[in-house]
């Protein structure tokens, strides 16, 4: 008996589940804001920041960003911030250098991410607590 079909089914799965990433159970006192305005910088640097509240995490957790300009589909991450998830209101910046000319100043998409990393299964997997998305301004900085 070859194993070649059951491996298949296996990654097949294991793809599946990868794809759908989970939401945390959704607690109304979890927020993540993005700030009105961003910043560019002549190098190619993008920055964003905003505020985030988290009730819990009992693994790693982090703020992600990411943003996009138009509809080309094409979206870029912003770093990573480790978050505190302790009931109390907090600051996140995070920035990324991109090849200059990639992002340019005026209206951007922009979502930010509250991400647990939770290794309950071994594996760690994004669970996402709470997400925004939302037009912001990037200006030369």
């Amino acid at each position: 008996m070859s194993l070649r079909p059951v491996l298949g089914a296996v990654a097949s799965a294991a793809l599946l589940l990868l794809l759908n990433v989970p939401m945390a159970s959704a607690d109304p006192s979890e927020v993540v804001t993005v700030d009105p305005t961003g910043s560019v910088a002549a190098d190619g640097t993008v920055t964003l920041s905003g505020t985030y509240r988290c009730a819990s995490g009992r693994n790693p957790v982090f703020v992600s960003s990411s943003v996009a300009k138009g509809d080309t589909g094409v979206r870029y991450g912003i770093g990573g911030t480790n978050a505190v998830c302790d009931h109390a209101d907090h600051r996140w910046t995070n920035s990324a250098k991109l090849a200059p000319g990639s992002i340019t100043g005026g209206t951007v998409r922009v979502q930010a991410t509250v991400m647990e990393l939770d290794s309950s299964s071994g594996l760690p997997l994004p669970r996402i607590h709470v997400s925004e998305e939302q037009d912001i301004k990037l200006v030369a900085g």
